[in-house]
């Protein structure tokens, strides 16, 4: 079989147990993968899973790009390719997951042979910790590919910063890809021109330490630049608030804070989905917290189909003393958030996901326009970002400073055992 590959592909064939490949935009590498799988496959028996943070349905893996290879490459008599899956004729076969969405099943998997990490930037630290065990079967290989974007992100930390052993990085660019079209370099030279620094990020794969139209770029290096991005211990002396984003499909967020004199310290930060609010109310007890309050957005007053309550009432009836924060517009809210910044303390390794978040959100692009709107884009950063906005407008109308005494204390220890005893 002759199949045309970049130079630099010829590492996948090599055994190795991680094989990273970055690179910026145009280099190639997916369809690199692509087919170096698609070979693989039709040599030897090969179970094969796809897998990236979220997938909401088929359309967002790349069985399309291999489908697509496979009708390229000539191998569409031996692959079998169907709505959800790809098999050959020789019983290889590939899968696809979103590993967010899928944990339990994920951990079902057996006997896979080489997994593929697609987008990978965005694979958080738990589902890393979740899927490389999973991983188990003799001679198996762990494939990551990604466009570097943050040098905090936990895949770029993790494989480029701190490879692990028995790991390959490759490094891939537009110069590497013999199938760069010519329409791409025009782009790529009219970044280069317009802007140098955004062309580093887009096409030569570099970090940067926040995204195009950040939101919140100016407070994030602000709290780095003084240290309030650090160690912030649990101090038992005074209590923690709570901020909730509610969501279900999408993420329900959670931001844990002291006010501890003048300064507002994130000990914590804790998001997931497709989980019921007694989901969180558990992660709430196992943190070991003394509590104040929650502090909930608007629509936790909204009546839940099913339950004939609202998410405020089941905190309730949980044992959890909840102030629902007033409804103010975004602009606000991020205002709000900008305030709470000045005095803001982070955790940076329990917050590291919400951190990065927060330095992910940012105002939508219009394409046509060329230019930034003056609202967020709606993304997977949005929902650690709106409870960092609720968190802020909570604190800003709590009246007063939160003082622990030994009743509070006392009380928040009943309404731990209190809903200890409902989830058990």
């Amino acid at each position: 079989m002759k199949i045309q590959l970049p130079d630099k592909a010829q590492e996948l064939f090599k055994p190795k147990r991680y094989k990273i490949l970055k690179s910026g935009r145009g280099g190639g590498k997916s369809w690199s993968i692509a087919r170096a799988l698609l070979i693989l496959g039709s040599q030897g028996v090969e179970r094969i899973l796809c897998a990236r943070e979220f997938q909401n349905s088929i359309k967002d893996s790349v069985h399309k790009l291999l489908s697509d290879q496979i009708e390229e490459m000539g191998l569409s008599t031996f692959y079998k390719v169907d709505q959800t899956s790809i098999k050959g004729i020789n019983g290889t076969e590939f899968f696809f997951e979103g590993i967010r969405s899928n944990i339990n099943k994920i951990k079902s998997y057996e006997g896979i042979s080489k997994v593929w990490c697609e987008e990978a930037n965005m694979i958080s630290k738990q589902s890393w910790d979740i899927l490389i065990p999973t991983i188990r079967a003799e001679g198996s290989e762990i494939w990551i590919s990604f466009n570097p974007e943050l040098e905090d992100d936990e895949t770029y930390q993790r494989f480029v910063v701190n490879p692990p052993k028995e790991s390959v990085l490759i490094e891939m660019s537009w110069r590497d890809n013999p199938w760069f079209p010519e329409v791409l370099r025009q782009e790529m030279e009219d970044l280069k021109t317009r802007d140098p620094l955004a062309y580093e990020t887009v096409w030569e794969g570099k970090c940067r330490k926040v995204v195009d139209g950040s939101i919140f770029a100016q407070e994030i290096e602000a709290a780095e630049k003084t240290g309030r991005i650090n160690i912030v211990p649990y101090d038992k002396g005074y209590p923690v608030m709570v901020a909730f984003d509610l969501g279900w499909s999408d993420f329900t967020s959670l931001w844990f804070c002291q006010r501890i004199g003048d300064k507002i310290n994130i000990i914590d930060f804790y998001q997931a989905h497709l989980q019921e609010i007694s989901h969180f109310v558990k992660v709430l007890q196992d943190r070991g917290y003394v509590y104040e309050c929650d502090f909930l957005p608007h629509d936790a007053k909204k009546t839940e189909l099913g339950t004939g309550q609202t998410i405020e009432e089941v905190l309730r009836r949980l044992g959890r003393t909840t102030r629902v924060v007033p409804m103010l517009s975004i602009k606000e809210g991020i205002d709000a958030a900008r305030r709470l910044f000045s005095k803001a303390y982070f955790d940076k390794e329990k917050c590291k996901e919400g951190l990065n978040a927060l330095r992910r959100y940012k105002y939508a692009y219009n394409d046509t326009s060329g230019q930034y709107s003056r609202e967020p884009l709606h993304d997977m950063s949005s929902h650690a970002a709106d409870g960092f906005r609720y968190l802020s407008i909570g604190m800003s109308n709590n009246p007063g400073k939160l003082v622990h005494t030994g009743n509070s204390a006392l009380r928040s220890q009943v309404q731990r055992s209190r809903f200890s005893a409902v989830i058990r």
